[in-house]
C-alpha cells in the first residue's frame, strides 16, 4: 500500500500537516527547525521563514512510502514522491505567467521547460519536483492537469512546456519501479496551499540524502528592510547533495568533526533550488538572482561535484499581467543598483533552507536495508557551542 500525505508521513498511517506558527521559527507538526535549535543565520526571516512568505506562492506534496527489505523492481521498497510549487496559487498560476530566470551550476541533472524560460522569460504553470526517473511521467501529468483545469492561451493555442526538476533517490527507493503516477502529480498540485511548509522526507524529497545524512525538502525566507524596499525572498530546496566532510553549519566545519562514518567517497547527488520574490524583477535580473543560490549552497560546504546536478530557478510574482498578448505592457523594474540586498537574501535563505531540510529529516531505511542516519542534532549543537556559534535560547534536542 502507498501512503499519500499532504505533509509529513508516518509508516502505517496517513497523516496531515499540523502546524504551529511562530514568527521566524515556524515548526510544522513536531519537526524542529534550525533556528529552534539555536543555529544562527544572517538576515531577517519572514513570518513563516518559508517560500510561502512570498504572497500567492503555494506548495503541495505527495509522499509515497511502502515496503521494506530486498529490492523487487516494480514492487518496492518505495521512498519517493512529488512536490508542487504554484507561483501565483490556484487562482492565477495558469492564467498569469511570472517572469523567471534560471542557472545551472552543474548540469548533471534535469529541469524541463528551461529552454522556453530562457527564450521567453516567463514561467508558465506550476513547478514540479520528483525523482530522476519520474521526470517524464510528471511532465506529462502536468500537461494533463493543465488541459483539465485550464483553457487555451490568450491566442487560442493549446500548448505546454512544464518545468519539472529532479534529484536521484535510487539508493533508498525502487527508482526503476516507476511508482510516481498521474494521480500523485494531481494530488500534489491540487493540495498545494500557503502557510507553513512541510520539510525533510516529504514529497519529492522523500528519498533524498544530503551530506550523507537524510535530506529532502527545506525552505526559508528573508524580508528586506523598508529602506531596501521591504521585499520578500523565499527559497525551497530539494537537497540531495554533498559529502559528509564538506558539511558546514553556521561557518563551523561540523562534517569533519562528527563521529558518524562516511558512506561515500564522491558526490553523486544533486540539489534543486527555487527562489521566489515579490520584488519587481525582469528575466535577466532573475537570472542574476538564481546565480546567487550558489553562494548559499557553498556556505553549507558543497563544491558542486561532477556528479551533482545543481540547477536553480528564480521567479517574481510582481508585474501581474505582463504576459498579456496584446497592447503595450507597462512594467516595474527594480534598478540593478538596488539588487545587492536581494543577493544577500538569496544566499542567506538558501543556506538556511538546506540546513532546515537536514534538521527536519528523520533516519530512513529503504531498499535492500540501506539506512541513512539523521543529522545528529545534539552533537551539532555541542560543536557549534564549542566554536561559539550557538545562539542562546536554542532548544535542546528532545529525548
Amino acid at each position: 500500500m502507498l501512503f499519500l500525505t499532504r505533509g509529513f508521513f508516518l509508516l502505517g498511517c496517513i497523516v496531515a500537516c499540523g502546524c504551529l506558527a511562530v514568527p521566524g521559527v515556524t515548526r510544522a507538526a513536531d519537526k524542529p527547525r534550525a533556528r529552534l535549535l539555536g543555529i544562527p543565520f544572517e538576515g531577517v526571516p519572514g513570518e513563516l521563514d518559508a517560500i510561502t512568505d512570498v504572497p500567492g506562492v503555494e506548495v503541495g506534496f505527495t509522499t509515497l512510502i511502502s515496503g521494506e527489505g530486498t529490492l523487487k523492481v516494480g514492487e518496492g521498497p518505495v521512498r519517493t514522491g512529488v512536490t508542487a510549487i504554484l507561483p501565483r496559487g490556484h487562482e492565477d498560476t495558469l492564467n498569469h505567467p511570472v517572469f523567471a530566470g534560471g542557472f545551472s551550476l552543474n548540469g548533471n541533472g534535469e529541469m524541463t521547460g528551461m529552454e522556453w524560460v530562457e527564450e521567453g522569460g516567463f514561467l508558465e504553470g506550476p513547478i514540479l519536483l520528483t525523482n530522476t526517473h519520474s521526470v517524464g511521467t510528471v511532465r506529462d501529468a502536468v500537461i494533463k492537469w493543465r488541459v483539465k483545469h485550464g483553457e487555451p492561451d490568450a491566442t487560442g493555442y493549446w500548448w505546454s512546456l512544464p518545468v519539472v526538476a529532479e534529484t536521484y533517490d535510487g539508493w533508498l527507493n525502487d527508482i526503476n519501479g516507476f511508482h510516481v503516477k498521474d494521480e500523485h502529480v494531481f494530488h500534489a498540485i491540487d493540495s498545494a496551499k500557503g502557510g507553513p511548509v512541510a520539510e525533510g522526507s516529504v514529497g519529492g524529497g522523500t528519498g533524498m540524502i544530503c551530506y550523507e545524512f537524510k535530506g529532502g525538502t527545506g525552505t526559508a525566507s528573508r524580508r528586506l528592510s523598508a529602506k531596501h524596499g521591504g521585499y520578500t525572498v523565499g527559497v525551497l530546496v530539494q537537497a540531495n547533495c554533498g559529502l559528509r566532510h564538506q558539511l558546514t553549519i553556521a561557518g563551523v566545519p561540523v562534517g569533519q568533526e562528527l563521529k558518524e562514518p562516511a558512506l561515500r567517497d564522491q558526490d553523486m547527488g544533486s540539489i534543486i533550488i527555487l527562489i521566489a520574490t515579490d520584488a519587481p524583477l525582469l528575466p535577466h535580473q532573475l537570472k542574476r538572482l538564481a546565480r546567487r543560490a550558489s553562494m548559499g549552497l557553498a556556505r553549507t560546504g558543497s563544491v558542486s561535484g561532477n556528479g551533482s546536478g545543481d540547477i536553480f530557478l528564480a521567479f517574481s510574482t510582481a508585474n501581474l499581467g505582463a504576459a498579456e498578448p496584446e497592447g503595450v505592457t507597462r512594467l516595474e523594474m527594480l534598478p540593478n543598483d538596488r539588487m545587492s540586498p536581494l543577493f544577500d537574501a538569496v544566499a542567506q535563505a538558501t543556506e538556511e533552507a538546506i540546513i532546515n531540510a537536514l534538521v527536519a529529516a528523520e533516519p530512513m531505511t529503504g531498499r535492500d536495508g540501506h539506512t541513512i542516519p539523521a543529522l545528529p542534532q545534539e552533537e551539532v549543537r555541542q560543536l557549534l557551542a564549542r566554536h561559539g556559534r550557538l545562539e542562546k535560547g536554542g532548544a535542546p534536542t528532545p529525548p
